[in-house]
């Protein structure tokens, strides 16, 4: 089957003839992939960025937002059968450790996370997972355009639900950066919140669409914003430390994007009572939230959809900023 993988670092992928995964153990589930999201992630790995903490063996398969049908299953399997529509949770958990009882998946102590850690990924024809990562779709479902949810779309279900204790009536959100992740976050936030949103972004075209989603505000800058919540999608640069600047006292700098750091005043959080918060995909819940959203149109995910082999003009405009969206690889 046709698959794209990181062979070396600092490299382009390679599209390229690999072996169709099997059933390797009783729960395995065999995924016939209708779609796979380009995440920002998928740069950083290309980059070499990842490697310390996953060490990853090279060459291995890409994409770990993943979408499509039920191609085979394991013995164990009962939840799910071939042809169901599916969205994969990006994480392989075991369901048993006290990460994974108390409802937080992404701190399994033995997860693997497909599409980044070695174990291949969806950007292929067919991908192995196992049925705990399955949420099943509405039958008659075509879960191509879906597949981005898997993890940019449950990544914001999840900020947004944790930082609501933050959000009393009044309280104001700023939302930094308007992609693939902003135009989500701002939809789950007035699904979740009373709060004030105001949408900073630095270009003016991202501005412009974000003023479809209905925000309270947009700006160029944080400069003169205050904020209770302040939900940085972008995370590079001086962008966190200048984020922490805006809070109101007890506010809370929730953590997304990544790239930059922030110098921590223990007088100062301690003065302003601050939260800092970091955010790691989500649950399987959340996921179920999620996907129950979309059904009643709830949440909207724009998309633009490539064929696999243009897999590396669909990196290229989503590291140009040139998605607005979501991109999806089509096999």
């Amino acid at each position: 089957m046709r698959a794209v993988q990181v062979v070396a670092y600092h490299e382009p992928v390679r599209v390229t003839d690999v072996p169709e995964p099997e059933i390797e153990a009783p729960d395995d589930v065999v995924v016939r992939i209708a779609g796979a999201g380009i995440c920002r992630t998928d740069l950083h790995i290309l980059q070499g960025e990842l490697a310390e903490a996953f060490t990853p063996d090279l060459p291995y398969t890409l994409g770990h937002e993943n979408a499509g049908w039920v191609h085979e299953v394991g013995p164990a399997v009962t939840t799910v059968r071939p042809g169901d529509p599916v969205i994969v949770h990006p994480a392989v958990t075991c369901g048993h450790c006290a990460g994974c009882r108390s409802g937080n998946d992404m701190h399994c102590g033995s997860w693997r996370f497909p599409g980044v850690d070695g174990w291949d990924g969806g950007y292929a024809e067919l991908m192995r997972t196992t049925a705990r990562a399955l949420v099943k779709l509405p039958d008659g479902t075509n879960p191509t355009r879906l597949a981005p949810h898997a993890d940019a779309g449950l990544t914001a279900i999840h900020a947004v639900k944790r930082l609501v204790p933050f959000t009393r009536p009044g309280a104001t959100v700023v939302v930094i950066g308007f992609g693939g992740l902003g135009h989500l976050a701002i939809q789950l936030l007035r699904e979740y919140t009373s709060a004030e949103v105001v949408v900073v972004d630095t270009s003016e075209e991202r501005l412009r669409w974000a003023e479809e989603f209905g925000p309270d505000r947009t700006a160029s800058s944080l400069d003169g914003l205050e904020a209770d919540v302040v939900l940085d999608l972008v995370g590079e640069g001086d962008v966190p430390q200048r984020a922490m600047d805006v809070l109101r006292k007890g506010g809370l700098y929730s953590i997304v994007g990544y790239g930059g750091g922030v110098r921590l005043d223990h007088l100062d959080m301690i003065n302003r009572e601050l939260t800092v918060q970091g955010n790691q995909i989500g649950s399987h819940t959340d996921l179920v939230d999620l996907v129950e959203l979309v059904r009643r149109d709830r949440v909207r995910l724009e998309t633009t959809c490539f064929p696999l082999d243009d897999v590396e003009q669909a990196m290229h405009e989503v590291a140009e900023g040139k998605v607005l969206g979501r991109a999806v690889l089509v096999p």
